[in-house]
């Protein structure tokens, strides 16, 4: 298993000897790895090969911009691996590895020193569940749950079924696109899915496939392994800086995506942390490129969202004009955020909520005008 995996920048034959030089003080800050299968999908002839930059570093990741925790998630941790934000949603990161490590991925902090933040006590997490029944889905995450051992996935998962407010089990997992073989040659865990997906219970994995490139056969094997045991497959990336940031490579990723039975759900807003400013789009910039995308794609293609993940809960960006941009409170951290309506001066170098510093108007959801929400 170590072998299919590589973690020194100079076993990478596509770099030059200058190139591993400059990059080495980057991985002293932020670490690298990757799967082999994943390298093996770059075009080293291309500099800017687009999956290249999604997991191989940049020197300007070095710029001093962003912080470790870009959405406060520490502030919404009820205990070590256990977040709960949204009332409905239970979050728990159930491991600290992944299969390669995204360049722009807004939990490096996990990676940079030793997690304090994963989950650490499975009782004592299901009882919390258990004892709030607000909490109808649970999202397992991490790291990537499927880097896990399937047994202890399973067990996880077995002692959510016993949940009965639990309708939903969402696996958060880059695995589709970093290594598929971890699904097909494992049918152990395909015949785990297919045991816990429940006629009134779904089991959902939510992808993130990135680029159109990544999209190759074996992951399309993989995925319909997965969909035939029982589960529902949703896409979530993020919009990043040199990969997918063209309406053109957008429209192919959805539409591919369509056609091989996986729904685009969310497109993100890069997060803030702390050395992503190399891989960040400006929000307007963003909304501009992704309506684009949108406008040629089939209607099952369409249903993408574009969110950001605010402290202050999942914000969808929903218009702009020359003057306005317009933001919609998709999910919030307190009931009274619940459906806002936002409406700021357009700032075309704002890369976050908190850049914005002029608000027009904001509404509740029965249209009346509300005070600040950034406090």
């Amino acid at each position: 298993m170590s072998n299919e995996f590589i973690r020194n920048l100079g076993n990478l034959k596509g770099l030059t000897e200058a190139e591993l030089t400059e990059l080495k003080q980057v991985t002293k800050k932020y670490p690298f790895f990757s799967h082999r299968y994943y390298l093996s999908l770059i075009d080293w002839k291309d500099p800017n090969d687009p999956i290249r930059r999604a997991v191989v570093p940049s020197v300007l990741e070095l710029e001093e911009w962003g912080r470790l925790d870009a959405s406060g998630e520490q502030t919404y941790t009820v205990m070590p691996g256990l977040q709960h934000k949204y009332k409905p949603t239970a979050l728990l990161l159930a491991g600290n590895s992944c299969a390669s490590i995204c360049r722009y991925c807004f939990r490096k902090r996990i990676f940079m020193s030793d997690p304090e933040e994963v989950l650490e006590d499975l009782p004592a997490a299901i009882d919390y569940i258990r004892e709030h029944q607000e909490i109808n889905n649970v999202l397992l995450t991490g790291g990537d749950p499927l880097m896990l051992p399937t047994a202890y996935l399973e067990n996880l998962i077995r002692n959510l079924r016993t949940i009965d407010h639990v309708g939903v089990i969402r696996i958060g997992s880059r695995m589709l696109s970093f290594n598929p073989d971890r699904i097909l040659d494992d049918p152990s865990l395909v015949r785990m899915i297919e045991r816990h997906s429940g006629r009134d219970k779904a089991i959902y994995f939510m992808s993130h496939f990135l680029h159109p490139r990544e999209i190759t056969g074996k992951a399309i094997d993989a995925a319909n392994l997965l969909r035939n045991a029982g589960a529902l497959i949703c896409n979530q990336n993020p919009l990043i800086r040199g990969i997918n940031d063209n309406p053109e490579t957008l429209t192919e990723l959805y539409q591919k995506l369509a056609a091989i039975g996986i729904s685009p759900y969310y497109l993100f807003q890069c997060r803030p942390a702390l050395g992503n400013k190399t891989y960040a789009v400006p929000i307007e910039e963003g909304y501009e490129i992704f309506e684009q995308a949108r406008s040629t794609c089939s209607g099952l293609a369409k249903r993408v969202r574009f969110m950001m993940s605010h402290f202050s809960g999942k914000i969808e960006i929903v218009g702009k004009t020359e003057e306005s941009v317009y933001f919609k409170y998709h999910s919030a951290a307190r009931d009274e955020n619940a459906g806002r309506f936002l409406v700021f001066s357009s700032n075309p170098d704002a890369y976050w909520l908190d850049d914005y510093e002029e608000m027009v108007t904001s509404y509740d959801v029965s249209f009346q005008p509300t005070s600040s929400l950034l406090a």
